[in-house]
């Protein structure tokens, strides 16, 4: 397991978020899921032999006494992956089949902002909300606890947002919505049009 490079500078999403907060959740939390991973890979090396969706879907099958620490540390490392990808700057707007979908299945863009940051309001404690995506393209808003994600059910994620505490709290405190809000400046939309089109093709 390793930690993906980030595809920017760390200070490259402020205001909205700043560079001490990605340069700790990257290269700290993120970190610390990649190194625990490893470790567990030593006593279970199948863990790196099989995809990262094969495993969160397939968790009844790690051993009893480390199934709790994949569970959150691979979930962990699955969601920072894709979230970093995710994100960048001068993002650009959603357009074409992916702004299609949202048109169809989520109400829009401005309805799906809405709903997502809502969702993502709500969630109690540490966790993500998410857009998932099917095989045909269909669009959903998910929450989960904790690292826990949507590849554990064998559903695939277009994007998602982080709402632990260690995402904002330097920036924003006790503020989600505020962050919430901001996060969309973030979205690079380009990249979430390859997922979609990924998630069609059986790759993603």
């Amino acid at each position: 397991f390793t930690l993906p490079a980030l595809t920017y500078a760390a200070n490259a999403l402020e205001p909205h978020i700043d560079a001490k907060t990605m340069e700790i959740h990257h290269g700290k939390h993120h970190a610390a899921y990649v190194a625990n991973m490893n470790n567990f890979a030593k006593t279970a090396p199948q863990l790196g032999q099989m995809p990262i969706e094969t495993v969160l879907a397939n968790l009844v099958n790690v051993p009893d006494g480390i199934r709790v620490g994949v569970r959150n540390n691979l979930g962990g490392h699955a969601n920072h992956t894709m979230f970093w990808e995710i994100m960048g700057p001068n993002g650009g707007k959603p357009e074409g089949e992916v702004l299609a979908a949202i048109d169809r299945d989520l109400g829009g863009l401005e309805k799906l902002q809405t709903d997502f940051n809502a969702a993502g309001g709500r969630q109690f404690g540490s966790g993500w909300v998410f857009v998932t995506v099917t095989k045909e393209g269909k669009l959903g808003i998910e929450t989960t606890p904790n690292q826990d994600t949507p590849l554990m059910y064998g559903k695939r994620v277009l994007m998602g947002n982080d709402v632990w505490e260690h995402a904002y709290y330097l920036n924003y405190q006790n503020r989600r919505p505020d962050y919430l809000k901001a996060w969309w400046n973030t979205v690079n939309w380009a990249k979430i049009s390859e997922r979609y089109a990924a998630a069609k093709a059986g790759t993603l």
